[in-house]
């Protein structure tokens, strides 16, 4: 509903009795309920096995009992906690499959599942994969009250605090846009896309504390340039003139600039300022500039970049493993990350209980979760007409005669194998206390398939409806 930070310590006394109590496995006894206890401990960062779904199995066969087949509430809990597993749970693999069978076959007999409207939302966005903010508006509408917290309550605060950010938002966006305004990039580079909208969206599902506002700020100013020097490198630049850039932001010298070509000096000048400006915000609140990891951070990216640029302009069809290493730096992922990383405040102190080298993991499979998406087929930008290369293409070349088909289902593996890993690094990280970090890397990652989703005209409808309720939707008419 939006409003779970104003609830932390009684949500974490209560997971930490339940987990203490092993009540998944001694307490609960359907599948619903020990499906919800095992998914709401697990996303807080408590290690649930996954043996709890033993007891739902025939002891005959090892295969879920036909009974379970019937019960949707129970069927739905236990796609949602599957979505949570890690790599080597076969259990939940079964689990998974399962459910997702059993809930489509309730869908195709609409009228015999009284639910089908709520089956078919968990099946598109189950939660775990899918922004909380996102599903807050259908979970508000349908929430029935709980132990007496009715309308009155729990659904009176979610739409009063939905208000109160979406308020929070348009003053950020206002901000974001026009700093973006001030730079004059647009209207000298005519080829650049201009979406500040776009580009504040992620910071705005990636970190949903109304508190955070000036890392949000900061977040999209950095993720704007992301884009700013995609459309340098895909849509414009000789391979020759995205040399000297690349080789002027490893310097990482104002003096450098004077080797650039003109139409380049101005996003390297705004860039250069732009990111020592963050590097001494972050100075400023916690004592120390991590610019240096910054900078490199934003080296590595162009080092990607070139390198991707280099492989069209010489018709190099890289292996798969190769395209893949590069385009997890090339993404920009870990340039996001690295920045939130150091905005929330981790890595800048003795104290702290993370460096950056500790989130490696979980950036490397946000990366590739991103990169897969973006190389489905279907992102497409409607202001861009660059050349990104795609691991579809790499993964045909080097498979001989396999399908597009295939080849797609190859990589929808692959993020799901992906997701497995990052939900292991998200238990790791909450429980080395850095659960704001962790929580918001998932929503950079529950962010992309909004912000890919492309239909036949090239449009965004889901991302549009999201912004359209995050900024200008009032949340009380549509309940």
């Amino acid at each position: 509903m939006g409003i779970e930070y104003h609830f932390q310590e009684d949500i974490q006394s209560i997971l930490q009795k339940k987990y203490e109590e092993d009540a998944c496995s001694l307490k609960y006894q359907t599948p619903y309920d020990v499906s919800l206890c095992f998914r709401l401990l697990r996303q807080e960062g408590y290690y649930v096995s996954a043996d709890v779904y033993k007891k739902f199995k025939n002891h005959d066969d090892g295969t879920f009992g036909l009974n379970l087949s019937q019960d949707v509430s129970g069927l739905i809990g236990m796609y949602e906690a599957a979505q949570l597993s890690m790599e080597g749970e076969h259990i939940l693999d079964e689990v998974a499959n399962f459910s997702s069978v059993h809930l489509n076959a309730c869908l195709a007999h609409n009228n015999s599942c009284v639910q089908s409207r709520i089956v078919k939302e968990t099946l598109k966005y189950p939660y775990h994969k899918s922004l909380a903010s996102y599903k807050a508006k259908s979970f508000i509408s349908n929430f029935k009250g709980i132990n007496g917290w009715g309308r009155s309550t729990l659904q009176e605060l979610a739409i009063i605090e939905h208000s109160i950010t979406q308020e929070i938002h348009q003053h950020e966006l206002a901000q974001v846009s026009r700093w973006w305004r001030s730079l004059g990039l647009v209207q000298d580079l005519m080829f650049l896309r201009d979406q500040p909208l776009k580009w504040y969206t992620w910071p705005m599902a990636i970190l949903t504390d109304p508190k955070m506002s000036q890392q949000r700020i900061e977040l999209a100013k950095c993720i704007s340039f992301i884009y700013v020097i995609d459309d340098i490198f895909d849509v414009y630049g000789t391979v020759e003139e995205l040399t000297l850039f690349t080789q002027a932001v490893n310097r990482w010298e104002l003096t450098a600039m004077m080797e650039l070509p003109e139409y380049m000096k101005l996003p390297y000048r705004t860039l250069y300022d732009t990111i020592n400006t963050i590097g001494y915000n972050i100075y400023k609140i916690y004592g120390w500039n991590p610019i240096e990891n910054l900078k490199n951070t934003w080296a590595s990216l162009c080092n990607a970049f070139l390198k991707e640029a280099k492989w069209f302009a010489s018709g190099v069809v890289p292996r798969t493993d190769e395209y893949l290493k590069n385009g997890l730096v090339s993404s920009g992922v870990q340039v996001v990350l690295t920045h939130m990383f150091y905005l929330l405040g981790f890595g800048l102190t003795h104290q702290s209980s993370i460096c950056l080298k500790d989130t490696s993991a979980m950036a490397s499979s946000g990366a590739m979760i991103l990169r897969l998406w973006d190389d489905l087929g279907s992102a497409k930008d409607e202001k861009q007409e660059g050349n990104d290369g795609s691991y579809v293409e790499c993964y045909m070349k080097g498979q001989k005669d396999v399908s597009l088909e295939l080849a797609r289902e190859h990589v929808l593996k692959l993020i799901e194998d992906s997701w497995k890993q990052l939900n292991k690094q998200h238990l790791h990280l909450m429980n080395r206390s850095a659960g704001s970090f962790s929580k918001a890397s998932l929503n950079l990652v529950r962010m992309i398939p909004l912000m890919y989703n492309y239909d036949d005209k090239q449009s965004l409808p889901v991302l549009q409806e999201y912004i359209n309720s995050m900024l200008y939707d009032n949340l009380f008419m549509s309940i």
